[in-house]
């Protein structure tokens, strides 16, 4: 009788352990279900994990709790400076000397596996997989090295490829798709898939769908594993569109700053000369124009592009970098990384591969004066791709360089451990107005979606705000434009017009420009749905900065709320039907502001 006494207290504090795998606020709750995971949202279920752990590993054991967690740290730059989580973390035993880490923070998921005692072994073969049924909404870019796509709104796997090129099943869908994955499962609640803390021994990951069953599928990895070893973060982040926007999960679970020294890292908007000649910096000149731009707008940065090291009339990069130091302005300079694209790619190429070149190259950037690097033309997710670029962030770093990351993987946490890394392309952005015509159309659309998607995980290097047209048109507004610089968070926020273009605008969009921040202290929701519109307010000490877009082609009027801002110096930038600026002062923080046809506003609140 005691014996089935205690079989059954046993059973009940089982069953206990599970009622407890919660969020440390209670709204997310993470249930097993035979090899996999359910999550809920408030009670509800809101995904499903089918499947965890590896091949030949067997069922997770109940998951126990392990620790609270609860834990402030400060980034250089970002949604906010001040960042805390707190977090509740279990674990699930997998066999084989593996086991499941689960996190349950306020605001997401995030779950890795840790194995130990490895002799020479090869990487195992991860099975997680998320169930994403048929009509569920979702926002998912087909996967491409660059990150350089769409996300559009969908409610079926069975989708064409974008490309030819792109990866396509038997039945001839798309079946290869990136990170973030946002995602409806309830209406109104939301969550966006991806990762985070990719380490040296790691790769990063995509998914490949199988009909419903989307598969965590890591790329390229050939190390042999010894001792000990672990996997990125898999991570979620859960909520209304607020918890989306505001949250900081992708840092939270990324190690701490690995730098001694940080003071000498600043953000800040740069000038860029690509956009408006789809061409590098071979041109001495152009450059002067460029930083005499920066000057004239009080911008702290000009970025040298490609070809520099081919420069025409007997000029070189040390004349440029010498102008724009003249100038006040500091330069930044760009690179081939030399392991993606090579046939017909722009120079300069191989100056970073081996650690002596590397560093021979950095210290001769230091000592000549350059701010940072700019490094182009990766080749995916590979181990061998994301090591490298700890090697340059851990080099750039050593000489105080900052470091802008294009043609690269998307953003995983590396802002928080590397914060020399400022900024990173894995978007596709403004440069798509020159490749060709694909962008005219839908980019009022796409602009409305990346601050729910791409731009939630970290800096997005979309080069906004372009008034005048590069090879191809553009049928955003002059306020939509001007949004963008608010909207997308970057430490470094490359401005894509050109000189002419921005120097002939009111002298309100001079001066906003001028004093435009890259370090805010903290990031607002304010409204908005997915591809429709979007209303965020970033602050910056005591200004806030409120910008909207409209990302349809029809008049919309944007409706919001901002009684948490107390100010009474409101200065409006927006767009009119009649002409190409409604610049406006006014003592009354507005409630709704009217938007053209893929239009938008900034509202300047002190």
């Amino acid at each position: 009788m005691r014996r089935l006494l205690f079989s059954f207290v046993a059973v009940c504090l089982g069953l206990q352990v599970m009622a407890q795998a919660t969020s440390p606020n209670g709204k997310i709750a993470v249930a097993q279900k035979g090899n996999g995971l359910v999550i809920k949202y408030e009670g509800k279920q809101l995904i499903e994990i089918p499947t965890v752990g590896f091949e030949s590993l067997s069922t997770p054991t109940p998951l126990s709790f392990r620790r609270y967690l609860k834990e402030d740290y400060t980034m250089p730059a970002g949604k906010r400076l001040k960042c805390s989580n707190e977090a509740n973390e279990y674990l699930a035993e997998l066999g084989n000397d593996a086991r499941l880490v689960i996190r349950l923070y306020n605001d997401g998921v995030a779950f890795r596996y840790e194995l130990c005692h490895l002799q020479e072994a090869s990487m195992p073969k991860e099975v997680t997989s998320y169930r994403i049924p048929e009509g569920m909404k979702r926002w998912i870019m087909q996967w491409t090295d660059s990150y350089e796509e769409y996300y559009p709104l969908q409610t079926t796997y069975k989708v064409a490829p974008l490309r030819k090129q792109y990866d396509t099943n038997a039945e001839g869908y798309a079946y290869r798709w990136g990170y973030p994955a946002l995602l409806e499962p309830i209406d109104g609640v939301f969550t966006l898939i991806s990762e985070a803390n990719i380490e040296k021994r790691q790769s990063a990951s995509c998914l490949y769908n199988e009909g419903e069953l989307y598969h965590v599928t890591p790329a390229t990895n050939e190390v042999k594993l010894s001792d000990t070893w672990h996997t990125p973060w898999r991570t979620l982040i859960i909520g209304s569109l607020k918890d989306i926007v505001e949250s900081t999960l992708i840092t939270d679970v990324s190690e701490p700053c690995q730098l001694s020294d940080t003071e000498w890292i600043k953000p800040g908007v740069v000038s860029w000369v690509y956009w408006a000649y789809n061409h590098g910096s071979d041109d001495y000149n152009i450059i002067c124009k460029y930083v005499d731009m920066a000057a004239t707008l009080k911008l702290p940065y000009v970025l040298i592009d490609a070809e520099w090291d081919v420069m025409k009339d007997g000029k070189t990069i040390e004349d440029a970098v010498n102008y724009a130091k003249q100038k006040g302005v500091k330069p930044m300079i760009w690179y081939n990384s030399s392991v993606g694209w090579l046939d017909g790619a722009p120079t300069p190429k191989f100056r970073l591969n081996k650690p002596e070149d590397r560093e021979k190259e950095f210290a001769w950037c230091e000592k000549i004066g350059v701010a940072g690097v700019k490094i182009d033309f990766f080749s995916g997710d590979s181990e061998l791709n994301m090591s490298f670029c700890i090697d340059l962030l851990e080099s750039a770093a050593r000489h105080h360089l900052l470091v802008n990351f294009h043609g690269a993987t998307v953003p995983r946490g590396w802002q928080r451990t590397y914060p020399n890394l400022l900024s990173t392309e894995g978007v596709l952005g403004a440069e798509w107005y020159n490749n060709n015509a694909r962008l005219t159309k839908l980019a009022a659309c796409h602009n409305a979606t990346l601050p729910f998607t791409r731009n939630v995980i970290g800096p997005m290097d979309y080069t906004p705000c372009a008034f005048s047209d590069s090879q191809n048109p553009h049928i955003t507004s002059n306020g939509h434009e001007l949004a963008l610089t608010v909207l997308f968070e970057s430490a470094l926020q490359h401005l894509a017009d050109r000189p002419e273009s921005f120097l002939s605008q009111p002298k309100e969009v001079q001066d906003f420009l001028g004093e435009l921040p890259s370090i805010w202290d903290e990031t607002r929701y304010v409204s908005g749905y997915p591809g429709k519109d979007v209303v965020l307010a970033r602050r910056s000490g005591n200004v806030w900065y409120v910008a909207g877009i409209n990302g349809t082609d029809e008049p919309s009027t944007l409706n919001f709320d901002l009684s948490f801002i107390n100010g009474k110096q409101v200065t409006i930038l927006a767009d009119t039907a009649k002409k190409p600026w409604d610049i406006r002062k006014t003592n009354t923080i507005p409630t709704q502001m009217t938007c053209q046809p893929r239009g938008g506003f900034v509202l300047v609140i002190k």
